[in-house]
């Protein structure tokens, strides 16, 4: 199946919510590439970046349940690499 690389950009803003993100994110985890998770106290929210190695259909299910998650908002960008020519 082919995969496409993708950055998704998380910002939490319901630190309570951060257990059941963590249980996705590992759930997805053998399409993680890396990530990277920022807190900023000043705003009190938190900014984690998650590159992923997947098929886009796993993808968007992994950001639709990102964004489903209380005070969890998630964005994804997709590399043009794996787009049809």
């Amino acid at each position: 199946m082919e995969t496409r690389v993708a950055l998704i950009g998380i910002v939490v803003e319901n630190l309570n919510s951060v257990e059941k993100l963590n249980g996705l994110l590992h759930e997805y985890s053998k399409y993680i590439i890396g990530r990277m998770g920022i807190p900023y106290e000043k705003k009190g929210v938190s900014i984690i970046s998650v590159a992923l190695d997947a098929p886009q259909d796993v993808i968007s299910a992994l950001s639709g349940k990102l964004g489903m998650i209380d005070g969890v908002t998630a964005k994804t960008i997709y590399s043009r690499l794996g787009e049809a020519k």
